[in-house]
């Protein structure tokens, strides 16, 4: 039996951060009081002077498995991800073969159940012919966390751009739909005005712009109103979206969510000139005047989680020309310290971060006794020490893709261990890989 007491440690916890012990025994969390004292076979950790934060729960990434392996794996990507504090993750299905039939998304889930360090869940794909497939996730509501739906450009066959299609997964679907929203009209025009224009990096947020983003939110959006369907709409990105989501009921009782990236808070348009296509992501990092706006959509409760859209692809895969170089960034290793840089400059306070990283994650999708530091819930713990800055370099990248955006960064913090379900399965840089994480329930 796994037993540890954190001891001495700020618990960082539903909007509170107090000096505390922390007992860990079997898979949970068995004890959280001041001056609990060690009995029998215990691990003592001394966390004066750290913080003890519930790990982070991402809820869009892209660990490219199956098929897509040389870009990463569920394996590589989940490594990251623990080393990172991120301790449950749910991955999207625009894989190859793209997770369209409940055998192919249980194929992934057998993946994750055999190599995935971290917890886990993946979602549904759709396209505009397997509504009938897509539905059938109605009897799995408790054990997959919702369906995907490409209103925008995707790999292989998962752009759903058929109204049918779309108004019948909106009408009869009794879990989550998560929306990708992007308007492929309109960025096919904005192309076609680009026509014999040499293109480079910074022409992405021009051809994916604004109006791109907000018609194809307001179309997810006005779809959820017509049959109160519980959407969750990924990766804002513009001022002009937030005026769709609101802020004037408890969380618990939204039926429209949307979230930030980390990359989307942190990079501009201005970026483009000395990152180039390392920055290319859809939908596009875009103007400064967006990412103000962004942070007082997030420190405000109109965008109710931050999440990563981890997204890795080789380096030639990145390279030029324009409609060559692959859309999307490695970052689930470094969201959490991208974070906490943030809250050491004064912008955000740690206690909305993990609000926005585990607490609201949780509660959006029902996840089912995790994304808190409470007694008797999994013990999915992250110890951070905020006093120990250390530089994003080639040499301590765990993404198999081998590079970040990030790169040359200071980081003010590091993840000195990471717990998953009770167990230290990262600590002071060493990984204990013996047990597994567990495949996510929810509340539903």
């Amino acid at each position: 039996m796994e037993k540890y007491l954190i001891q001495n440690v700020t618990v960082v916890n539903e909007g509170v951060s107090e000096v505390l012990d922390v007992l860990i025994e079997r898979e949970r969390i068995a004890k959280i009081a001041p001056n609990i004292s060690a009995q029998g076979l215990v691990s003592i950790i001394d966390g004066t002077g750290k913080h003890l934060l519930p790990g982070v729960i991402d809820d869009q990434v892209h660990f490219r498995e199956p098929g897509l392996t040389h870009k990463a794996t569920i394996y590589t990507e989940a490594k990251a991800a623990v080393a990172g504090g991120v301790t449950s993750f749910m991955e999207m299905p625009n894989t190859i073969p793209n997770a369209l039939t409940q055998p192919l998304l249980e194929d992934k889930y057998n993946i994750a159940e055999r190599q995935s360090l971290a917890n886990y869940s993946f979602f549904m794909g759709t396209s505009n012919s397997n509504v009938d497939e897509v539905l059938r996730t109605n009897d799995k509501r408790r054990t997959v966390c919702g369906i995907k739906i490409f209103m925008g450009s995707s790999t292989g066959n998962m752009l759903v751009d058929n109204y049918l299609t779309l108004d019948k997964i909106f009408s009869e679907a009794e879990v989550l739909i998560a929306t990708h929203c992007e308007d492929e009209r309109v960025i096919a025009a904005n192309l076609a005005g680009l026509d014999g224009v040499p293109l480079n990096p910074s022409h992405h947020p021009i051809i994916r712009d604004a109006e791109a983003c907000f018609s194809s939110s307001y179309s997810a959006v006005q779809l959820a109103k017509k049959y109160d369907t519980r959407l969750h709409v990924l990766h804002i990105t513009t001022a002009r979206e937030l005026q769709l989501f609101g802020n004037m009921m408890p969380l618990a009782e939204k039926r429209i969510t949307a979230e930030v990236c980390v990359h989307h808070l942190h990079f501009t348009a201005n970026d483009y000139d000395t990152l180039g296509y390392a920055l290319k992501c859809n939908p596009a990092i875009k103007a400064p005047e967006n990412k103000a706006a962004l942070w007082q959509a997030l420190l405000d409760d109109r965008l109710d989680i931050i999440a990563t859209d981890h997204a890795p692809h080789t380096w030639a895969e990145k390279a030029p020309p324009y409609n060559h170089a692959h859309a999307g960034l490695p970052l689930v290793q470094h969201a959490l310290p991208l974070m906490l840089h943030y809250v050491k400059q004064g912008q955000i306070s740690i206690e909305k971060v993990v609000q926005k990283m585990s607490h609201d994650v949780a509660i959006c999708f029902q996840i089912e006794n995790r994304g808190y530091i409470r007694e008797g819930y999994f013990a999915d713990l992250v110890l951070v020490d905020l006093n120990m800055p250390y530089a994003v370099t080639k040499e301590n990248l765990l993404y198999k893709c081998g590079w970040s955006p990030l790169e040359g960064f200071s980081m003010p913090a590091t993840i000195s261990h990471t717990f998953i379900n009770g167990h230290l399965a990262y600590g002071n840089g060493v990984f204990d890989e013996s047990k597994q994480g567990y495949r996510l329930s929810f509340n539903r």
